[in-house]
């Protein structure tokens, strides 16, 4: 065997070596991605906790208030924030910015929303409280967010919300800010609907 025909065959098990050490690597690489996609919920819903980034409310209706000895000596600020998605071409607004409530007692509490996309529309409300640790002390009794609104062309809607902050929410909170983003879903509209 000659010189040149050693070093083609050292340089052809060289490049044999290289490539498994790519392929490996990238065989690692992709078990690395879809590790970090399947605990990207988990690890987003511990960073929001952490951070008191999106506080979720639940998506059901509870009853009202269980007790009838409301915490009188304390007042809780609630602040009514809304938000439309940067793709639709809704008007949406808290008719309250803020109220003082006591905990233990319902309110209610109400959002205004035009459609100004130029056609007929179906609106979603999604939920958000903060700090987060307050979202499970926050029940709805009645929310527009419960299921979506059909809106005609300009409609307009005043939609209620009936709400109560349990008695046992921590001292330490004392203000919570409810907030809303109010996206189109794309839904088609079932029927032609009038100006509400």
């Amino acid at each position: 065997m000659s010189e040149s025909d050693s070093n083609d065959t050292s340089t052809t098990l060289g490049i044999r070596k290289a490539h498994l050490t790519l392929s490996g690597k990238l065989c690692l690489l992709g078990i690395g991605m879809f590790g970090f996609g399947y605990l990207m919920v988990p690890l987003y819903d511990i960073i929001c906790d952490i951070t008191g980034l999106n506080g979720k409310t639940s998506s059901v209706a509870v009853s009202a208030p269980r007790s009838d000895g409301a915490a009188v000596d304390r007042l809780v600020t609630v602040e009514f924030v809304s938000v439309v998605n940067s793709s639709a071409a809704w008007s949406f607004k808290p008719t309250k910015t803020s109220m003082q409530v006591v905990p233990g007692r319902s309110y209610t509490a109400s959002y205004e929303v035009v459609n100004l996309n130029g056609r007929p529309a179906v609106g979603q409300a999604v939920p958000s409280v903060a700090p987060s640790s307050a979202a499970k002390y926050f029940n709805k009794i009645e929310c527009f967010c419960f299921t979506s609104q059909e809106f005609d062309t300009g409609g307009r809607k005043e939609m209620p919300l009936v709400f109560f902050i349990e008695e046992d929410l921590p001292r330490s909170i004392d203000t919570v800010t409810l907030s809303y983003t109010y996206f189109d879903t794309g839904e088609p509209v079932a029927v032609s609907l009038s100006d509400s």
